[in-house]
Formats: C-alpha cells, sequence, structure tokens
C-alpha cells in the first residue's frame, strides 16, 4: 500500500466577508461560484496536468507582507485576462514572460496577492 500526495485538491481561504470576496471572484474571473464555493475540471488543463507547492522563506517579498499563502491561477489567455480586469479597474501589481510562461499578479479585495500564470504553448 501506497500513501503519498498526488496533487492539489482544493483551496479554501477564510474572509471577514465571505458573500462579498465570493462575488468578487465570481465577477472577476467568471467562477460560477455556490456556496460552498466551486470546482474545476482537470481535464481541461492542456500542459501536462502540472500543479505546484512550493514554500518560500518568511522574508519573501515574493508574497504581500503577513500573507502565509499565494493563488496562482492558470488561465488560458493571460493578455486577454488582463484587458478584461483593467476594465474592472482591477490594478495590476507587474507581469513578466520567461520559459515557464506568461505571469501576472494582483491583489483580491481582501489584499491578498494573486498569481495568474499561462502555461508555455506546448509543442506538440
Amino acid at each position: 500500500m501506497s500513501g503519498k500526495i498526488i496533487g492539489l485538491g482544493g483551496v479554501f481561504v477564510k474572509s471577514k466577508d465571505k458573500p462579498r470576496l465570493s462575488q468578487w471572484y465570481q465577477e472577476t474571473f467568471d467562477i460560477k461560484m455556490e456556496d460552498w464555493g466551486t470546482t474545476f475540471q482537470i481535464s481541461e488543463i492542456k500542459n501536462e496536468d502540472i500543479q505546484v507547492f512550493s514554500v518560500f522563506p518568511d522574508n519573501t517579498k515574493y508574497l504581500n507582507e503577513g500573507q502565509s499563502y499565494m493563488i496562482n491561477w492558470m488561465v488560458d489567455d493571460l493578455d486577454g485576462l488582463l484587458e478584461k480586469l483593467t476594465t474592472k479597474n482591477i490594478n495590476v501589481l507587474g507581469s513578466e514572460s520567461s520559459e515557464f510562461g506568461k505571469f501576472a499578479w494582483i491583489n483580491d479585495l481582501d489584499g491578498n496577492k494573486l498569481e495568474l500564470w499561462e502555461p508555455p504553448k506546448s509543442n506538440g
């Protein structure tokens, strides 16, 4: 018998105003939110079906001060999403491209820094 982690099962966020933050995620990212949350079909992911788990040192500047986690949202068209976020007056903190894909960062209504990631296109 084997006992090992095989992937990310979910992300759970605590908020002082759950309805407001849930509505923000629904309106900002077109995520259909139920009272308990939502699910995503992994089969829709085309780029090697990868998920990342990483631990950063306590003094990292990669996350906001006082933030102990960051959600990395995989997106299909980062440029299109950034255009949509701009029309909603959501401040983009920065963006970059690398061999790992395209990245951008924003804060949600509770001040949690979020990473948006468009994986590199596969060559196959």
